[in-house]
C-alpha cells in the first residue's frame, strides 16, 4: 500500500545530517572566531597608544618588550644618575625630585641621609656645581628584579679647583606602570646602594 509520506526513516535521517552539518559549521565558526580575537589581541599587545596634546589617539610600533628592555633600562639608569649627581644650586631641587620618582624608598633614603649630612647645604653655600662626565652600567636582565652596577664620573668645581670622582654604585630593577612624565620607561630602581667613592685624575 502506497503512502503519500515519505518513509518516517528517511525523514530522521535526513534531519541527523542536517543537525550534524549545522553543528559542524557552528564549531568551525566558533574557531575561526576565537583565532581571529587571539590574532587580535596578540596584535595589539605590540601596540601602544599615547594621547596628543590637542587630544589625538596616536598609535606607537614598538619592538618586542625582549628586544627593548635593555635600551630602557639603560636608559632609565642613566636618567636617575643624570639627575641625582648632575647637580648645582640652581637646579639641584628639581633633579632631586625628578630622580626620586624614579626609585622606590631607598633612593629617598640616600636623599634623606646626604641632606642631613649637609651635601646640599655646602652645594648652596660654596655655589658648587657637581657634573656628571661619564655614566657605565653593566646589566643582567636574566630574571626580574633586575640587577645593574653603574660607574658614574662626575666632577665638583669649587670654582678654584675642580675635582674628580669615581661613584660606583648598584641595585635592582622592576617593571612598573608607566608615569608620563614623570616615569617615563615603567621602571622603578630598587635596593639602592653607593658601594664605594673615590677619587681620581682626569687622564688629558
Amino acid at each position: 500500500m502506497k503512502t503519500p509520506y515519505k518513509n518516517i526513516y528517511s525523514v530522521l535521517k535526513l534531519n541527523r545530517i542536517i543537525v550534524i552539518s549545522l553543528v559542524v559549521c557552528t564549531l568551525l565558526i566558533c574557531c575561526f572566531a576565537t583565532w581571529i580575537v587571539y590574532d587580535t589581541h596578540k596584535k595589539a599587545l605590540n601596540s601602544a597608544f599615547a594621547i596628543s596634546t590637542n587630544g589625538a589617539v596616536i598609535p606607537l610600533s614598538w619592538v618586542t618588550q625582549k628586544e627593548n628592555l635593555e635600551v630602557e633600562a639603560l636608559a632609565h639608569i642613566e636618567l636617575f644618575h643624570t639627575y641625582f649627581y648632575d647637580i648645582d644650586a640652581s637646579n639641584y631641587e628639581s633633579h632631586l625630585e625628578k630622580a626620586l620618582w624614579l626609585g622606590n624608598s631607598s633612593i629617598d633614603n640616600l636623599y634623606r641621609q646626604k641632606k642631613a649630612d649637609g651635601v646640599y647645604n655646602r652645594l648652596l653655600q660654596y655655589s658648587l656645581v657637581q657634573k656628571v662626565l661619564r655614566i657605565d652600567t653593566q646589566l643582567d636582565l636574566t630574571s626580574e628584579p633586575y640587577q645593574f652596577q653603574t660607574v658614574t664620573i662626575f666632577e665638583i668645581n669649587r670654582g678654584t679647583t675642580i675635582d674628580t670622582y669615581e661613584l660606583v654604585s648598584s641595585g635592582d630593577l622592576i617593571m612598573v606602570d608607566r608615569n608620563f612624565p614623570k616615569n617615563t620607561h615603567g621602571m622603578l630602581i630598587t635596593n639602592y646602594f653607593e658601594n664605594t667613592l673615590k677619587k681620581v685624575q682626569v687622564k688629558n
